[in-house]
């Protein structure tokens, strides 16, 4: 497939339409979300790209909050869950899979770093998303293709993450980001989390400066500078956020660096619901 650029995780409009005229076409999943709602299910129904198929995050890409032994509002999917999930959507373990959301790939990100987590090979993010294809001019359809049998079975942990008790090792002995906007992490808001401020240690590093304002991903240079800042290629990286999902935006901002990262899928609203743990409110790492 077609790469913004050589081994990317990204995907550019132009690389995407000539890989869906090419003899072996990706599967496309809508995942199109916001924190808050509306349900992208609405979007997905008002218009999509030609055959795509529409992913929940809420659902799909997540174990519902409380679940055993997982934690945060958005917990790694059941592997069982989460693979008929996927199969109904034509997810074959021999055939690329491009995911897309609204534009900035902030819910996209999350089935990309779920499908390599779980062992597929070869699953790109749509850059720009939705918003870009449209602006290029390209088709879209409100046509709801018929469930597919995919025969991709997950096979977990192909990427690494830690816990609450490893995320204050990184924050202490390595490089912990924290994902969420500046004034979260500083703790002068919190609209959803029972505690506001940061696990002590983490420096802050929004995912919104990953992307411009068209929404598309920062130059690799860019984001490697920006990283590399912060300390990553130096120290091992881990990341967390509100609840995993824009984590996984900043892992795959790092992978488009080249650059590894470790998620913390509990993420602040597993950590701050703790109340034995720690918490940091200035706008300093400790």
């Amino acid at each position: 497939m077609t790469t913004t650029h050589d081994d990317s995780p990204l995907v550019s409009v132009t690389g995407l339409r000539e890989a869906l005229a090419s003899a072996r076409p990706p599967v496309l999943l809508d995942v199109r979300w916001q924190l808050g709602g509306p349900p992208g299910i609405e979007d997905y129904t008002a218009g999509h790209l030609p055959g795509a198929h529409f992913v929940a995050l809420d659902t799909d890409l997540a174990a519902p909050a409380g679940s055993p032994g997982r934690g945060g509002r958005h917990p790694l999917p059941d592997p069982e869950e989460f693979g008929a999930a996927l199969r109904r959507s034509g997810v074959s373990a021999d055939r690329p899979v491009v995911v897309y959301d609204g534009a900035t790939a902030m819910a996209a990100a999350r089935a990309w770093w779920l499908l390599r987590w779980a062992g597929h090979p070869d699953v790109r993010v749509l850059d720009g998303g939705f918003a870009a294809w449209r602006e290029a001019g390209l088709p879209v359809v409100t046509e709801v293709p018929p469930a597919e049998d995919g025969d991709f079975k997950p096979v977990p942990g192909q990427l690494p993450v830690t816990d609450a008790d490893g995320a204050a090792v990184w924050a202490r002995e390595a490089l912990l980001l924290d994902a969420r906007a500046g004034e979260r992490y500083r703790g002068e808001t919190e609209p959803i989390d029972p505690r506001a401020g940061h696990i002590p240690g983490a420096l802050s590093a929004p995912t919104t400066e990953n992307v411009g304002p068209d929404g598309r991903f920062r130059p690799a240079a860019e984001l490697a500078a920006r990283f590399r800042a912060l300390g990553a290629g130096e120290r091992e990286t881990a990341v967390y956020c509100g609840s995993g999902v824009t984590a996984a935006h900043q892992i795959l901002a790092l992978a488009v660096a080249g650059l590894p990262a470790t998620l913390y899928p509990g993420s602040w609203s597993e950590w701050s619901s703790d109340g034995s743990r720690p918490v940091a409110v200035t706008d300093q790492p400790g």
